[in-house]
């Protein structure tokens, strides 16, 4: 599946693991201000902020995975089985596919606050790309530096949660996520005390384990509660290096490595990419599988007001760096 987050130390950064089976051949994507947006049910979009991502491009069109534009909004879509549930047409909304989502939202949104009077009008439905691309199934993280939401679009409308760990998984719908945190407030960084009985002398025989109990499986809910443990307590340096070194740590902490989530014949769930935007720079960082050196697309060097997509290839061979 997939975990994202945004972390912010003296710039804000936001990105995600993609856990899947495959690769689409998904691209660093730029979008700049003037490339037009076409929406299914829905005006067209030709001038907006730029954006730069993650996506799979089809016929020109970028479908994105998580992006970012250029004020500093992030959003991530995530898969979401079973409670995904998008709508029919509805006269007087917003309707919006849900392949079109982060574009619409980041085309035209600055900041959480403005997403979220956005969203009170959009309905998000059941329309898919093409024949040969259906629907999938999700809900999406939004995040600028100062705020954090999650939206479903489940049988019983569109929600939207304040997001107050700044971390999103998938199964189940994030109220319950939230709700299973109360089964962890013992965990701590700090060294346990004995609450055990006072009748016995018990005594920390390892450093850690005030986090004894933290889940280490990779189902969803285990990568919720592992991954905001992780950010909450993460403590990092302020400069570039120190904080997208942090960022990486703390994703690489849920990642998946193939063959530990088999999904039957020769299929295995792995952590594809992992993504790393400062959103107040531009700079989208990443990793893939097999290549855990970090590689950069800066959006500010491409010309953000043309009307041409820019796509670079991921780098996926392992790039070493031989110091003899």
């Amino acid at each position: 599946m997939c975990t994202a987050l945004d972390y912010q130390t003296a710039d804000h950064y936001f990105g995600r693991n993609l856990d899947l089976e495959y690769s689409y051949n998904e691209t660093i994507t730029v979008t700049p201000r003037n490339y037009p947006f076409t929406f299914r049910k829905s005006e067209e979009m030709t001038s907006h902020y730029a954006i730069i991502g993650v996506a799979f491009v089809v016929d020109n069109y970028p479908l994105y995975y998580d992006a970012v534009n250029e004020k500093g909004l992030g959003i991530a879509g995530l898969n979401f089985p079973g409670n995904a549930d998008y709508k029919p047409e509805v006269p007087g909304k917003k309707n919006i596919t849900p392949f079109e989502l982060i574009p619409y939202i980041l085309g035209q949104c600055s900041s959480v606050s403005e997403a979220k009077s956005i969203l009170a009008n959009i309905n998000i439905i059941a329309l898919p790309f093409s024949d040969t691309l259906p629907l999938s199934p999700l809900h999406w993280m939004i995040a600028d530096r100062s705020s954090a939401i999650v939206v479903e679009s489940v049988r019983e409308g569109l929600k939207v949660y304040e997001n107050p760990v700044h971390v999103m998984t998938n199964n189940p719908t994030f109220d319950m996520q939230m709700f299973s945190l109360n089964n962890c407030m013992s965990l701590s960084s700090n060294p346990p005390t004995n609450s055990f009985s006072p009748h016995l002398t018990l005594e920390t025989y390892s450093r850690g384990m005030g986090a004894i109990g933290l889940p280490g499986d990779l189902s969803s809910n285990s990568r919720f509660i592992k991954a905001a443990f992780t950010r909450l307590n993460s403590v990092s340096g302020t400069s570039e290096s120190e904080s997208i070194s942090q960022f990486f740590q703390i994703l690489g902490s849920v990642a998946q490595q193939r063959g530990l989530v088999h999904l039957g014949q020769d299929k295995y769930e792995y952590t594809i990419y992992t993504s790393c935007c400062n959103t107040d720079k531009g700079i989208f960082y990443y990793t893939t599988y097999e290549n855990s050196q970090i590689s950069a697309v800066d959006m500010h060097k491409e010309d953000l007001d043309s009307d041409m997509l820019v796509s670079y290839p991921m780098i996926k061979g392992q790039q070493i760096k031989m110091q003899n």
